[in-house]
């Protein structure tokens, strides 16, 4: 057993401990990283975010989505293996993975591969699989970003074939032909959406009515739209009884009556925080009523020298605001200046189309009693969608109908998580409406999608006076 000491111990390498890490290493602290996967990066880089996305991209590319609109329309797909998909995963997980290994050797990063868990308030004890104690890390401060994994009731026959979740799912070892998904959230979304594209039918069974409903609504039935057109089907209002086996694949039934049969099950009903031997009850911190850690607005846990970042402490769960939590939590950490964790960042859902927002929703904005106005631009308005390959999609812009304050953006679309940060830029800056009216946008652009939701958003008050 080898004896350690480190100004800032962090355990696990997602991005909120990435982050964590690097700030305080630059910081002039000594720093251990704890990681007990072989992998640095977390969930994120291997089994969540990087991997799905990496997915999208070469699906768009390998069936040649985009290009369909230029010729004559056909309801065949180009074949895609999971050999061709997994190719280009693992060669942006090695490059991740390797840009990772050496930010960590450049700060001087300590890295520890093993368990943690909590032997006091400032030692940690590092175990192999077999419980055997590698190292003790006596500490000043300690960040816990140990990050989530997919929820596994125990009534649900998981495998590596039949029964997955989205992490199983990285390991097949064919497209299915029927898959049906359960869960209409930004994971199940996703997926479905990425399997629809390559063919597959896909049903997307949800309690609710529509997918995402946290979306504002008319986001969310164009989403639904879009993807009837490539196939998927969705079945709301509906919660399961029973997933069972079968020869052929997998039989869901449905508490209404009804059985969806297919080759294989995406099970995408959330996620749980990685709290288990970890022992921190050994410390006096305890989980809330869903699993996660409690923490300060400065990301303080109960015991104050002890943060807590990224998903293991809830929502919003986004790789982008874990990464600026852990950032955040070593800067309290040493008395470096710092600043609340800010409330205003976009969301992007990497669905195909995608989709990304920030500010209100139009619900939201009714709610409150506000007085608003709508501008909104659609794909088929802009010339640089017509030559990328006719995507459907629409800017919405949400804005006071007498101050002109922009207060919602909303972007279904190619390029929509890109172009979101132009409007969030803005409304950071208490822009009003016809800030995009008066600039000029480069032609033929995405972009410009902002200025004709603007005219059109604007013309509506113009003529009311």
């Amino acid at each position: 057993m080898e004896e350690l000491f480190a100004d800032f111990v962090v355990i696990g390498s997602g991005p909120a401990g990435q982050k964590g890490a690097v700030q305080a290493a630059k910081l002039g602290k000594s720093v251990v990283l704890v990681e007990r996967e072989e992998h640095l990066g977390g969930a994120s880089l291997n089994s969540g975010t990087i991997p799905s996305k990496s997915l999208k991209e070469a699906i768009l590319d390998l069936t040649e989505f985009y290009q369909k609109s230029f010729y004559a329309k056909t309801d065949a797909v180009k074949e895609v293996s999971i050999n061709d998909l997994n190719f280009r995963l693992h060669m942006i997980l090695d490059s991740q993975r390797g840009h990772l290994r050496k930010q960590c050797e450049k700060n001087d990063i300590r890295i520890v591969h093993g368990t943690a868990q909590f032997e006091e308030k400032n030692r940690l004890l590092v175990l192999d699989s077999e419980k055997k104690v590698l190292f003790r890390i006596r500490f000043d401060y300690a960040l816990i970003s140990t990050g989530s994994k997919p929820r596994n009731p125990k009534n649900v026959p998981f495998d590596s074939e039949k029964v997955l979740d989205s992490t199983r799912l990285l390991s097949i070892d064919h497209v299915p032909k029927t898959l049906t998904v359960l869960g209409g959230g930004i994971v199940g979304a996703e997926y479905a959406s990425y399997f629809a594209a390559l063919g597959t039918k896909v049903t997307v069974v949800d309690k609710r009515s529509h997918l995402l409903p946290l979306l504002d609504n008319e986001i969310g039935l164009h989403l639904q739209k879009s993807l009837g057109e490539i196939g998927l089907k969705v079945v709301g209002n509906s919660k399961f009884d029973e997933v069972k086996k079968t020869e052929e694949g997998v039989a869901l039934h449905l508490q209404s009556g009804e059985k969806i049969e297919s080759e294989m099950l995406l099970y995408a009903l959330g996620r749980m925080a990685n709290v288990e031997g970890l022992g921190i009850e050994k410390v006096g911190i305890t989980v809330d009523s869903k699993g996660f850690i409690p923490v300060n607005p400065l990301f303080q846990t109960v015991v104050p020298h002890i943060y807590a970042a990224g998903d293991v402490i809830g929502p919003p769960a986004l790789a982008a605001t874990s990464f600026e939590q852990g950032r955040l939590a070593a800067r309290h950490a040493f008395g470096a200046q710092t600043h609340y964790f800010s409330h205003f960042y976009p969301i992007g859902i990497y669905t195909i189309p995608e989709i990304s927002s920030c500010g209100y929703t139009e619900e939201q904005l009714k709610e409150l009693g506000f007085h608003y106005e709508v501008g909104r631009a659609y794909y088929y308005e802009i010339a640089r969608n017509q030559l990328a390959g006719m995507d459907s999609g629409l800017f919405k812009i949400l804005f006071h109908a007498e101050t002109l304050e922009i207060l919602g953006i909303h972007i279904i679309g190619r390029g929509a998580t890109e172009n979101i940060h132009i409007g969030q830029v803005a409304m950071t800056f208490n822009a009003r409406i016809d800030y995009f009216i008066d600039q000029v946008f480069n032609y033929p652009t995405y972009a410009e999608g902002y200025r004709i939701a603007a005219l059109n958003g604007f013309n509506k008050i113009k003529h009311k006076r």
